[in-house]
């Protein structure tokens, strides 16, 4: 499996509507893509301070493998939203963060 994590630095005019839509546009992703095993997203909320560097919200995808992460990665929708992302991050690619993990 390959775990896709999601770190943003959402700018501060970014309503909470607008993040649950942008959320939403990429789990929608999960309805034309095979191997999508799990998708969670939401706001930032650990406790303790100066830990978050900024970053105040995100997602995970938990994909089958490389083959379903990398049609993700490719997929037009995926990189139309991804622009958007870009768009909504505080200073654009600087306020977006990725790491994935095989497990």
């Amino acid at each position: 499996m390959i775990r896709h994590c999601v770190l943003m630095k959402f700018k501060s005019d970014i309503s909470e509507a607008e993040r649950q839509r942008l959320y939403a546009q990429i789990q929608a992703l999960q309805n034309h893509l095979t191997g999508w095993q799990g998708f969670i997203a939401g706001a930032n909320i650990n406790p303790e301070t100066g830990m978050d560097k900024g970053y105040n919200g995100g997602f995970i995808i938990d994909f089958l493998d490389e083959k379903s992460h990398l049609a993700y990665l490719a997929d037009a929708q995926h990189q139309e939203v991804g622009a958007q992302l870009v768009v909504a991050a505080q200073d654009g690619l600087e306020g977006i963060m990725v790491f994935d993990f095989k497990f």
